[in-house]
């Protein structure tokens, strides 16, 4: 009897220690104690983690890096188990999901959906949602911008009363940076993103714009810029359980869009694919679904709250059904795109509209578009309460705008250093090379550069030139790096290394110093070359008068006119205008 008493004991300590033992977390969020009016500052997010963690033994609380100012960027993980680590989670085959807030701090709705969800996980007010998902949440993406809380930080927005700043402390957009990367926020995100890979994304958003009925907009990346089994999981076996159940839930939600005429619905629609720069754009790339929730500027704050935490619920409903058949596909599209078939057809690095359409009913409010007396532009009046469903053209069939033949790899000389380091953040592999070699390649170079005429995002990137190419043998130094494209990255790889790519590092301005013209000649040097080289050669005159006529700017600068000669000349810079970056065509042997 003693025995089986003790027995009978220590079950139910192992019981009511288990990670799957339901907890007392009562946290009040301040979302709550004001009605859905406020919402967590950066230090109560982080007591939040702290106490959630403390109750329950289902959640690990940890940080995965620090913001330009030094915060650190909290990151909780729940799984029914306990489980904390990626190895753990993917034996036990649970689907992760990561779920991202505050990447824009002024748009705060996420953090307070997640918050509020996650205690009814933990308090066993919401079953089931662990069954096969562990969730990867980051409250705060973004805490030097949540620092900078206060009342006047968006205009557009219905609410909270405070909330956080759009970019963080160097003044970057971080959901303009997966890429390029600049940020130490995201280059931290981007490990911790390379180590779990998760297989599903949420990052939350309130959007600007228009007025309109919907409480939330979103994006999936399902416009041809995926691999299509994903393409079809989100359109079949995802989108309209959860589409169908927003609505039952009074959340009506659309494609996010824009308009062919700013503020205009009647216009006409436009969805575009996302570009990586963005993080469903990104995660596409990685061959992750992305989803983009955008709630409503205008919609109270309270409901566009509740409305992101029932998408992310369903979500993990849909996740807990079809996690695994995700998986599946996921690993398939890795596998995939490292095959030699991939790299046999042309690949899409930048798409464009088209005049293709669908008809749609869309639901808007009234509105009318006078002339403004106090600017003369047009001036947009919506008319609050008017509900109105509007038959408009949906502009949704891009096309690619420039197409690749994928080479065998890439080739990157190892004093572009940024660059090599920003592909180890994306988890590129990559082979160095330890003695000076000399590889046949394809070279791309450049004519006709044109720039931007303003920093975009803290860079000046380039936005026109003409691309040629030819096959040439080129020497690297010890240290430089191969990037084969036989690797998962593969899509990612194109759209960072091909010039035509517009998120391509030469279009982010990461080698801008090949444009630079380094060595010039004197006009009184160049003045006496010029000449012999018109007698030597009679059909040079004719290529520059061409020149004189096609470039009126330059006839009255002697110094444009003799640097054309120059250019012509052996002592001209050849590797100007030439992209360092090199293709390599067929395998080569023997690299280690």
């Amino acid at each position: 009897m003693i025995r089986a008493a003790l027995f009978l004991l220590s079950v139910t300590l192992l019981a009511a220690c288990s990670p799957q033992s339901e907890s007392d977390f009562e946290f009040q969020l301040p979302f709550e104690t004001s009605e859905g009016s406020k919402t967590a500052t950066y230090e109560q997010t982080l007591e939040f983690c702290e106490s959630i963690e403390k109750a329950s033994p289902q959640v690990f609380y940890t940080s995965y890096g620090e913001s330009s100012q030094g915060y650190k960027l909290p990151l909780l993980i729940v799984d029914k188990d306990g489980l904390n680590e990626v190895e753990a989670i993917r034996d036990a085959g649970r689907t992760i999901l990561f779920v991202e807030s505050n990447i824009h701090p002024g748009e705060p709705d996420g953090n307070d959906a997640m918050m509020l969800l996650l205690r009814d996980i933990v308090t066993g007010k919401k079953k089931g949602l662990l069954d096969s998902v562990s969730i990867m949440f980051a409250p705060v993406v973004n805490p030097d911008g949540l620092k900078r809380f206060g009342a006047y930080n968006r205009i557009n927005q219905n609410g909270p009363e405070k909330m956080g700043w759009r970019t963080n402390a160097q003044n970057l957009n971080l959901n303009r940076d997966f890429v390029k990367a600049d940020a130490p926020a995201m280059q931290a995100w981007l490990r911790l993103f390379d180590q779990w890979q998760p297989d599903f994304f949420i990052d939350c958003h309130t959007t600007d714009g228009a007025d309109y009925q919907y409480v939330i907009t979103y994006m999936l990346e399902i416009y041809g810029n995926m691999d299509p089994g994903l393409t079809q999981w989100q359109e079949n076996e995802y989108l309209p359980y959860v589409r169908d159940r927003m609505f039952e839930a009074g959340y009506p939600i659309f494609p996010y869009v824009s308009f062919r005429s700013w503020h205009d619905p009647r216009s006409g629609l436009i969805t575009r694919p996302g570009r990586p720069m963005l993080s469903q754009g990104y995660t596409a790339l990685r061959n992750r679904p992305g989803l983009l929730i955008e709630t409503h500027m205008l919609k109270p704050y309270k409901e566009r709250v509740l409305a992101t935490r029932q998408m992310i619920e369903l979500t993990l409903e849909r996740l807990n059904k079809k996690g695994s058949k995700l998986q599946q596909l996921i690993a398939r599209a890795d596998k995939v795109v490292q095959q030699s078939d991939f790299r046999e057809r042309p690949f899409a690095v930048a798409y464009r509209n088209t005049d293709q359409y669908d008809t749609v009913s869309f639901l808007g409010v009234e509105y009318d578009v006078v002339k403004s007396d106090l600017t003369g532009g047009d001036w947009f009046q919506y008319h609050k309460g008017e509900n109105k469903t509007f038959t408009l053209p949906w502009y949704r069939y891009p096309e690619p705008a420039a197409k690749v033949m994928l080479p065998e790899a890439y080739v990157i000389p190892m004093q572009w250093k940024t660059v090599i380091e920003r592909l180890e953040l994306h988890g590129i592999k990559m082979i160095r090379i330890e003695h000076d070699t000399l590889l046949p390649t394809h070279t791309y170079y450049f004519t006709d550069v044109k720039w931007r005429n303003r920093p975009y995002e803290g860079r000046m990137g380039i936005s026109d030139f003409e691309l040629q190419s030819r096959k040439d043998t080129t020497p690297f130094p010890s240290g430089s790096v191969i990037v084969p494209m036989d690797q998962p990255g593969a899509r990612l790889i194109a759209w960072m290394l091909e010039p035509e790519s517009p998120d391509s590092f030469l279009q982010w301005g990461f080698f801008n110093a090949i444009f630079e013209q380094k060595e010039y000649a004197e006009t009184y040097v160049m003045e006496v070359k010029a000449r012999r080289m018109l007698e030597n050669d009679p059909e040079l005159r004719e290529a520059f008068d061409a020149f004189l006529a096609d470039n009126p700017g330059v006839k009255n600068s002697s110094w444009a006119q003799l640097n054309w000669f120059y250019k012509r000349t052996k002592w001209w810079d050849e590797k100007k205008n030439v992209y360092p970056v090199r293709r390599v065509l067929a395998e080569v042997p023997g690299i280690n």
